[in-house]
């Protein structure tokens, strides 16, 4: 049976984090581990508290991952020190991760940084380099190369500039924030790979960084390629989004087993 880590948050609420990942994993009819860099207190409406894992216990929880079930794939999401960061890099240089689909949760929605600058700095030294494929929203892609996107042509520019600064990684620059609707850039081996997709009419969108780029380790772990990878990862997410379980009172989760009929 493959197996899928994913290296995040929990989000108590289910929508997002861990649990959302582990939930896209087990949908894809593969084995999900986690290593928990954080408890989050937070819903539908907001985060209220965040108690961060010790960088020591983090280190622990890979090595009890890696020196039994080794993972076919990896995915990272938010990880908010460069502690922590430096210790999730060290153990994935320690093991060899081949396949690392790292989600650089940097900008919020509402345009909100969620990174200090030396936490940002680690992410851009010691854990992106590792990636096979980082899949940056575009607030997160202007603040990665310090240029605005205001359409595709932007987007293709930005997309260049982050395989020059991380070289060997392939780009995944995601549409929406009111660039280019809901079509998705994969830039790799200097070649573009555009993905059209269809922008489903709902307010519950919690978790779908998470649950995309753990489609996509999940998708990775199963040996198909990156394009082949991320069209399916993307096809699961908007059937999620489709499938809306009406839940909470703010920016609700989606269906992550719709499979399951």
């Amino acid at each position: 049976m493959k197996t899928v880590l994913t290296i995040a948050g929990s989000d108590c609420s289910g929508g997002a984090g861990i649990q959302a990942d582990l939930k896209t994993i087990a949908a894809h009819h593969l084995y999900g581990m986690s290593v928990i860099t954080a408890l989050t207190a937070q819903n539908t409406l907001g985060v209220q508290a965040i108690h961060e894992a010790p960088a020591e216990f983090v280190a622990q929880e890979l090595d009890s991952i890696f020196t039994d079930i080794v993972p076919d794939a990896v995915k990272v999401g938010m990880v908010s020190s460069a502690s922590l960061i430096h210790t999730i890099a060290e153990k994935l240089r320690q093991y060899g991760v081949k396949k690392l689909v790292v989600d650089p949760v940097m900008v919020a929605t509402s345009g909100s940084r969620l990174l200090a600058p030396e936490a940002q700095s680690a992410l851009e030294k010691e854990l992106l380099p590792l990636a096979t494929l980082i899949t940056p929203n575009i607030p997160e892609t202007e603040a990665l190369t310090g240029l605005e996107i205001h359409d595709a042509e932007g987007m293709v520019a930005a997309a260049k500039a982050l395989t020059q600064k991380f070289p060997g990684v392939a780009i995944l620059v995601k549409g929406g924030h009111r660039v280019n609707d809901a079509n998705d850039l994969l830039y790799a081996d200097g070649k573009e790979f555009w993905f059209q997709g269809e922008r489903v009419n709902t307010e519950n969108t919690h978790g779908t960084g998470c649950t995309l780029s753990s489609a996509i380790a999940s998708e990775l772990a199963m040996d198909n390629d990156l394009p082949t990878a991320i069209q399916n990862a993307k096809e699961y997410l908007t059937h999620a989004l489709q499938n809306d379980p009406h839940l909470g009172h703010g920016h609700g989760p989606m269906d992550h087993m719709w499979r399951l009929g």
